[in-house]
């Protein structure tokens, strides 16, 4: 036990101590470079690059990537299989051609969106699409068809959200371009207080079920056994992941594979998956993993910024690839 608690703790200090090297590592790197000293002297005085542009990107990163990695976590721990997470499932998808109507329907008024009615529009593509999933998962049983199901709604959903981009104005078009290319461009200190709130919210009552979450990896009929409500359980968990990979998806477009790889990495590192150390290390390690991926989205071509999501894709799929060879090596088919 003893043991156990001191990994934890050198576990949470590595990961902590990682955020933070990132967040000064993405502040300062980029086509300007900025010194420490600048760096303090430019938040001290709360203008010009690093207050204005990089700060709130940097947290805008910091706080989704962390809430996407949670939101794969919750989804994992519901269908009970690790290639779970929102993007393979197509629920961030389904958010993003919800969020497509939304902006596509307003800025050709020239109406001016509100987050809030992005984050809104967001949830309810992520909870359509993961409607459809659960309609299937009650007739798919094997885990590589519901993946694929998953997948071809990703498709259906791209494929509608490009046939609205059709009818949409030129200027529409570019921002509904950028946006669904995946980036945390763009953020402004407005968007990250109000993902903080929101993600803030969401963490805090998804940490308050995590006895739950634990008597239901064990099984359903422990669950029950140990007083759970299965059906409230099972809608709380759905609303939370949904909301959590919808605030992602409204401020930072669809992003890949961070929601099933993190959990995975963070689970090899802790050698656990207890919700109450899984909860906040998935967090942290999103955090982490996305920091590190804007950071060479935004300098490995400078001054020209990659999608975010190519470069997830690229450190994500592989363990993905690693997580579907592995158990159908150890005897088939992912339960």
């Amino acid at each position: 036990m003893r043991d156990n608690r001191l990994r934890y703790a050198g576990c949470f200090a590595l990961l902590t101590a990682l955020v933070l090297a990132l967040l000064l590592w993405n502040v300062g790197a980029g086509s300007v470079d900025f010194t420490l000293a600048e760096i303090a002297d430019s938040i001290g005085s709360m203008a010009g690059i690093v207050w204005t542009i990089r700060l709130p990107r940097v947290l805008a990163a910091a706080i989704l990537g962390g809430a996407l990695s949670v939101s794969g976590f919750l989804l994992q721990t519901f269908f009970a299989n690790p290639i779970a997470g929102p993007f393979v499932l197509g629920i961030s998808s389904g958010a993003k051609l919800t969020v497509s109507l939304v902006m596509v329907f307003f800025l050709s008024r020239n109406i001016v969106i509100s987050s809030m009615a992005l984050i809104a529009g967001a949830f309810a593509g992520s909870m359509i699409s993961m409607g459809f999933i659960l309609l299937l998962s009650r007739r798919v049983r094997a885990m590589s068809m519901l993946v694929v199901s998953g997948v071809m709604i990703g498709y259906i959903c791209s494929a509608i959200t490009d046939f609205v981009t059709t009818f949409a104005d030129d200027s529409n078009i570019v921002n509904l371009h950028n946006w669904s290319l995946g980036s945390f461009s763009g953020s402004s200190w407005d968007n990250v207080r109000l993902m903080a709130w929101v993600v803030g919210v969401a963490l805090a009552l998804t940490f308050l079920l995590s006895k739950p979450i634990g008597a239901y990896q064990m099984g359903e009929v422990y669950a029950q056994s140990m007083g759970v409500n299965i059906k409230r359980f099972r809608v709380e968990l759905i609303l939370l992941s949904s909301l959590l990979s919808a605030t992602v998806t409204a401020f930072a477009g669809p992003i890949s594979f961070v929601g099933i790889a993190v959990p995975h990495l963070v689970k090899g590192l802790f050698r656990t998956a207890k919700p109450i150390i899984m909860i906040p290390a998935c967090f942290l390690g999103g955090a982490a993993f996305c920091l590190f991926c804007d950071l060479i989205a935004r300098t490995a071509f400078a001054p020209r910024d990659m999608s975010i999501s190519s470069v997830t894709a690229v450190f994500g799929a592989p363990v993905v690839l690693y997580l579907m060879a592995s158990r159908r090596g150890r005897g088939g088919e992912p339960s």
